[in-house]
């Protein structure tokens, strides 16, 4: 095991951020899986994860049973993790940007696309090979001209050639659930399995440009814009990737993170990164695969004290009362507003905050008929 420090751009006098990695394996072999933890600053469950998965790693490769290479990254984001207001943990948006720390990677199909057009050939793993490294020069290149872009430079050039990468997240309060896009739905089943995840959320692209989307989005964006051009190569999908979002951000428990880290261990060892010291059997799947376009967020249309009827992991069906919003200061009825399911499916995360606003989010349900278009995912 290695340890890197990666120091980030400096964006004031006597100020300097540093991302570490830890990196297992020789660097080269195959697969390389990329896992990264806390990209959203104040989801911390990732973190203790990471570190249990980092001593399992340690006495994997101690054994000789690290067959891949692997790369974890247990704070990915050093900016958001310094930013507090209030007493209160402010790692989600940038403070200079106000931008979401998990949007706004760059495209790096469109970056590469021209120079790739004229080095595709027959070969299926050469182009493969070379897509990796045009995309690595390409982010040597790129100075970025902020603290944020550096970062984001760093996390990328850290990932870019991985054939698989866990971004692992939480929500308010939540059960265990996954995004992925549609193409990498096949590499991650086993994983949904062994983490028993109770709603799997698939989308062709979410939009916004999250971390994990610009890499798994890189081989079918690319492999689309090159048949468009008339290029006949064959470009399979080398990279898949996932968002996992470890139920809240109160499940911060060493039984529950040991729980995850072997999980996550066992995936590994179907994926051939590690060498499985027995056949392990995968257990069924919690629930079924549903589009993200068929998740509704739920609101509230008035403000008051938030009283919820229903669990993070309940099954809804269409009118079920999810939650009371209730007004103290009004007069009769009028005091009690329902918020009610419009879908039918698993309710997969609800907010902390028991005091509402007007148009606030309630929680999600994970319903199985498309609805929504365009840019799927919240603030």
């Amino acid at each position: 095991m290695q340890r890197t420090e990666y120091p980030l751009l400096s964006p004031s006098l006597g100020s300097q951020k540093t991302l570490v990695g830890f990196h297992f394996g020789t660097p080269g072999a195959r697969p390389k899986v990329y896992i990264q933890a806390s990209l959203h600053a104040e989801e911390l469950p990732g973190m203790l994860v990471a570190h249990h998965l980092r001593e399992r790693l340690e006495e994997a490769e101690k054994a000789g049973f690290l067959l891949g290479e692997v790369i974890v990254v247990p704070a990915a984001n050093p900016i958001g993790l310094s930013q507090r207001l209030d007493h209160r943990a402010m790692g989600r948006f940038e403070f200079d940007t106000a931008q979401n720390f998990n949007r706004h990677y760059p495209d790096m199909a469109a970056a590469v696309l021209t120079d790739a057009s004229s080095r595709m050939g027959p070969d299926a793993h050469a182009n493969v090979a070379t897509v990796r490294k045009l995309v690595g020069e390409w982010l040597t290149q790129w100075q970025p001209a902020s603290e944020l872009d550096s970062m984001r430079r760093r996390l990328l050039l850290l990932s870019h050639d991985a054939d698989l990468v866990l971004d692992l997240h939480c929500d308010n309060d939540a059960v265990m659930h996954l995004y992925s896009e549609e193409a990498c739905w096949p590499p991650f089943e086993p994983l949904a399995r062994l983490l028993g995840c109770q709603a799997v959320l698939l989308a062709r692209e979410s939009g916004g440009g999250p971390f994990d989307e610009r890499l798994s989005g890189l081989w079918w964006q690319l492999a689309a814009a090159l048949r468009a051009q008339g290029v006949k190569a064959p470009l399979p999908q080398a990279c898949a990737s996932t968002t996992v979002e470890l139920r809240g951000e109160a499940d911060v428990s060493h039984d529950i993170a040991r729980q995850d880290a072997q999980a996550i261990f066992a995936f590994l060892e179907h994926t051939g990164a590690l060498a499985a010291a027995a056949p392990r059997a995968l257990p069924p799947m919690a629930c079924k695969p549903t589009p993200l376009a068929g998740s509704q967020t739920l609101r509230s249309p008035v403000p008051g004290v938030l009283v919820f009827l229903a669990k993070p992991g309940s099954h809804l069906d269409v009118g079920d009362v999810v939650a009371e919003v209730i007004d103290p200061t009004a007069a009769g009825p009028a005091r009690v507003h329902e918020v009610r399911s419009e879908v039918s499916g698993v309710l997969y995360a609800s907010v902390r905050e028991r005091y509402i606003v007007a148009g606030g989010e309630v929680g999600k349900i994970a319903g199985a008929t498309p609805f929504r278009s365009g840019d799927l995912l919240g603030a």
